[in-house]
């Protein structure tokens, strides 16, 4: 199984926010880890428009997640929240999935006026599903550029998204200290 699932919740294939989170994918693979990359456009539209719970789909995401000792979720923003298709899936999965695990939350965004739907619309959303979220990081356009294999232009910014990264892993390794601990 996956050491991190990455879930990404914009329904475009190109956008700012799924650079974000290959990038971030490729730092953690960089890093000897094992990753899943998830994406709402990988689940039949029907499934989760007609909230279908037994979709084999969403029963493989379910257990990705389940088993996964960190989880990385990003959405650009719509309308001052996440966008509505990862809601949709998040909706389909177990109300606890996320207990015990850390989770980082990357929100993308056209300014700086829209920073706090990462406080107040996706962080609640991981917290109602028991995650442990870490601080999070958001994203302005115009910090992005999605032809640059780092696509983050800023460089405080980039270390910032670096030091959240190394916080997940250390979040990561001490709950799977403590798993190894038990058994």
């Amino acid at each position: 199984m996956s050491e991190i699932v990455i879930l990404s919740g914009s329904p475009s294939n190109d956008s700012r926010s799924e650079q974000i989170l290959l990038y971030l994918g490729n730092l953690l693979k960089e890093k000897g880890y094992l990753i899943t990359h998830i994406s709402v456009r990988d689940v039949p539209q029907k499934d989760l428009f007609e909230g279908n719970f037994k979709s084999e789909e969403i029963k493989e995401i379910a257990t990705l997640v389940e088993h996964a000792q960190g989880l990385i979720v990003g959405s650009p923003v719509y309308k001052a929240a996440y966008s509505g298709v990862l809601k949709s899936l998040i909706d389909l999965l177990p109300e606890d999935i996320l207990e015990h695990k850390p989770v980082l939350p990357i929100m993308t965004g056209g300014s700086p006026s829209h920073l706090l739907a990462i406080e107040y619309a996706l962080k609640p959303l991981l917290a109602n599903l028991k995650g442990q979220c870490l601080k999070g990081i958001y994203f302005i356009d115009q910090q992005i550029d999605r032809q640059r294999k780092n696509p983050i232009v800023d460089e405080k910014l980039s270390e910032r998204t670096v030091k959240q990264l190394d916080y997940l892993i250390e979040k990561v390794n001490k709950e799977r200290s403590l798993i190894s601990s038990r058994l």
